[in-house]
């Protein structure tokens, strides 16, 4: 393919609600909660306060990301009446929160430290005749993009930067794809239709009982086998409301433990290679007794264990499989590794926040990653509360950056519900800022998770512990 926009998927539109909306809802949330099959009679418990100015941008990334913390809030709020017997909670987002959480990993100290977001290899680059987006933070990556570009394994900004003005950015992306590294040509804005989460039940199998408890996913064993960040927000969310979070990575793939010190409170962590016969016979026995499974790896990566959708519900009946990817699920880019920051170039966000000099913009925050990390929680949470009434079987859910990208394009609009009135609050984000004092990382200093429903915990039962360090066994 040398086609330098990200070609156009099956543009089959969501299914229309079942129920009126109640009037005066969110637009925004009523999407996404429409598009969990959330029942449209609990949207009214919603409410948002708090400063507006915030996440500023070209694109309505503060109503995409109140919206999928409302949706992710509402669903533990579900959960939470059918755990405990009482009503459904009411929810109040605070979009300061929201914000806060959103750029969570730029407020993240470790014992007074900043991370390093991207590395130098990582960003825009001009070519011959555009813009290209790299993402090369991994040391694999890098590696793979200058032999890609044959260029040297001390290349720095500089070379790189005079290489790729003399290539034009389609040419680029193709070598780097074939060689398994990350470059996208950045895009023009387009119609970009795809579903903002794709759901199916797949048989009748009862789920596993559950006693009572106050925190919603309490009893609720997770299998996280995801990296970066959509994925392990997701899970730091289940974990957050009482699951039993497991994190589990290859052995021979390293992880950016900044990262993992950002997204892994409140979860654990070990390596698995599912290659070796004596770890996979140990992954089995973890799933054996797991409730959810949540993965993030290419379509058809972990097939060959035995983790195929219909393969693994069919031999684990009662499930509730998730699968996030870049690109979407169909057409020929599914099958490609991909980031936020490269979604947004390949699908035209990139070139809507470019500035008045042509060069490409970015979002106020990873806004892909965040917010579909809250929409893959909700999504589990809505499962979990469907299985256990009257709605049994094994579920599916598909999510991608790209769905969301689609959403924030061109499903949300860009002013303002006309029934909210403006909000001149001052935004300050230390109010949502607390301190750890002891870790296995040292000191940190971290966001509050910006969950919003009557009740809703406000911090993490643990923070988090060295990546890849933790014994192979549910707690």
């Amino acid at each position: 393919m040398t086609d330098r926009s990200l070609p156009a998927p099956d543009p089959t539109p969501a299914p229309a609600p079942a129920d009126p909306l109640p009037s005066g809802v969110d637009g925004p949330t009523a999407d996404a909660w429409t598009a969990l099959g959330g029942p449209a009679a609990l949207l009214d418990r919603v409410s948002f306060h708090g400063p507006d100015s915030v996440l500023p941008s070209r694109l309505p990334v503060r109503r995409l990301a109140r919206a999928t913390v409302a949706a992710c809030s509402l669903a533990a709020a579900e959960l939470a009446a059918q755990r405990s017997g009482g009503p459904v909670p009411e929810v109040r987002v605070d979009q300061g929160a929201v914000a806060t959480a959103f750029v969570s990993e730029r407020h993240l100290r470790i014992d007074g430290r900043a991370p390093v977001s991207f590395a130098p290899l990582s960003g825009f680059w001009q070519t011959a005749d555009g813009w290209l987006r790299t993402h090369a933070n991994y040391p694999h990556h890098r590696d793979r993009l200058l032999t890609a570009l044959g260029l040297p394994a001390d290349t720095g900004p500089e070379r790189l930067a005079a290489e790729l003005r003399e290539q034009p950015a389609a040419t680029v992306q193709e070598r780097a794809y074939a060689a398994g590294a990350l470059a996208v040509a950045v895009a023009p804005t387009r119609e970009l239709v795809l579903p903002l989460a794709e759901l199916r039940t797949v048989d009748a199998a009862a789920p596993r009982p559950l006693a009572p408890a106050e925190l919603p996913a309490a009893g609720i064993r997770v299998l996280d086998l995801t990296r970066v960040i959509a994925g392990p927000v997701a899970t730091r969310t289940l974990a957050l409301l009482g699951a039993d979070v497991l994190r589990v990575d290859p052995s021979r793939m390293p992880e950016a433990e900044d990262a993992h010190a950002d997204t892994g409170f409140g979860k654990r962590s070990t390596r698995l290679d599912l290659a070796v016969p004596t770890d996979r016979a140990v992954f089995e026995e973890l799933l054996a007794t797991a409730d959810v499974l949540v993965t993030a790896y290419r379509p058809g990566a972990l097939d060959a264990y035995g983790l195929a959708p219909d393969e693994l519900l069919a031999r684990r009946p009662g499930l509730v499989a998730v699968e996030l990817n870049a690109w979407g699920w169909t057409g020929p880019w599914s099958g490609r590794r991909g980031f936020d920051s490269l979604v947004q170039a390949g699908c035209g966000i990139a070139a809507v926040e470019a500035g008045a000099d042509g060069r490409p913009g970015v979002l106020p925050a990873q806004a892909l990653d965040h917010g579909t990390g809250y929409l893959i929680a909700a999504g589990v949470l809505r499962a979990l509360t469907e299985q256990r009434t009257g709605r049994p079987g094994s579920r599916h859910l598909r999510y991608s950056l790209a769905g969301t990208a689609s959403w924030l394009l061109q499903g949300i609009a860009p002013t303002a519900d006309p029934h909210v009135l403006p909000n001149d609050e001052p935004y300050d984000p230390a109010r949502w800022i607390t301190d750890t004092a002891t870790s296995d990382y040292g000191p940190l200093r971290h966001a509050r998770p910006p969950l919003g429903y009557a009740g809703a915990p406000t911090d993490w039962s643990r923070p988090p512990g060295r990546w890849g360090t933790d014994a192979p066994v549910w707690r």
